[in-house]
């Protein structure tokens, strides 16, 4: 009985192989289950898809034209281009032995495809993984941390900026708002540089600022008690703790890596007396922050009222 994946979305199968009619075969299996198969067929094609457009499951070749699958399945890990709740597959040319199956293992791949694929097997296998998969991925799209280094993401970074600005309200204390962001020659950053940021930012910002990680490139600290002056030292005082942050262990950034600090900041001397909430206050930091990337490097920071250079 064929029985459709219960998402609004398509379920993405990524099947990398040389085999072009095997990815054909696949798509037949598949596809009246509910799964979209989508195709590459060399290890570079394979690693460029998943950068653009994560699938929700990925089968791959013991064998590719440029590369081995239990490699690929490792740089899959070690770059960080996929979650952990992503099932992959490893395809065998032949009925998998214990030693396959262990190697497979240790690549980082959940499970042997053998020769010949027993498709009743592999549809049961992606009706277990797949759902867990996804209902993970909502979960972390509903959740207030960004998984990647540890900081509040965009949802929780307001949730928690609203609470400083009723605070600041009550008290009738100033309140500011800091975005920083990485801009690098490849244009986009590797996650080890943004952990990098998210360390420093830990480590140099005030137990009761909120930090958070607001795109894939940038990053906003809202600090209580903080006016646009000060707002403008705590982003120099930020921006400089991230260029002296060492590397994380274990997540080596390609060296040599050259990166530029951008950022921008708004600030108010009272919210209480200020027409804005904290959303309106993160904008103005925002559009401060574009300012600054259109500008020439040396104007890196940005006020919101500022008309010219901020030095």
């Amino acid at each position: 009985m064929h029985r459709k994946t219960p998402w609004a979305r398509p379920v993405g199968v990524l099947f990398a192989s040389q085999q072009e009619w095997t990815s054909r075969s696949l798509a037949s299996i598949l596809g009246p289950q509910g799964y979209q198969v989508l195709s590459s067929f060399t290890r570079a094609q394979t690693l460029a898809h998943i950068r653009r457009a994560p699938p929700d499951a990925i089968i791959i070749d013991e064998q590719l034209p440029d590369g081995d699958g239990h490699t690929l399945c490792r740089e899959l890990y070690d770059q960080d281009l996929i979650a952990p709740s992503t099932p992959v597959f490893l395809a065998l040319s032949r009925a998998p032995t214990r030693r396959d199956r262990l190697a497979a293992l240790r690549a980082g791949a959940w499970a042997c495809l053998g020769d010949p694929l027993d498709a009743e097997e592999l549809v049961a296998m992606l009706g277990v993984y797949v759902p867990a998969k996804l209902e993970t991925d909502q979960a972390r799209a509903t959740g207030l941390v960004d998984e990647s280094t540890g900081i509040y993401n965009a949802r929780g970074l307001k949730r928690r900026a609203e609470e400083l600005a009723e605070n600041a309200a009550r008290s009738h204390s100033a309140l500011s708002c800091v975005l920083l962001a990485a801009d690098t020659e490849s244009g986009t950053p590797p996650l080890a540089l943004m952990r990098r940021i998210a360390a420093a930012l830990r480590s140099t910002a005030r137990h009761s600022d909120a930090i958070g990680r607001v795109s894939e490139s940038a990053f906003a600290v809202v600090a209580i008690d903080t006016d646009a002056a000060q707002a403008r030292c705590l982003a120099q005082r930020l921006a400089a703790a991230i260029l002296a942050e060492p590397p994380t262990v274990g997540t080596p950034i390609p060296t040599p890596l050259y990166f530029r600090v951008r950022a921008g900041f708004d600030g108010v001397p009272d919210f209480h007396s200020a027409a804005i909430d904290p959303g309106e206050l993160m904008l103005r930091a925002t559009a401060a922050l574009y300012r600054a990337r259109s500008d020439s490097p040396e104007d890196w920071l940005q006020g919101y009222e500022d008309g010219g250079s901020a030095g």
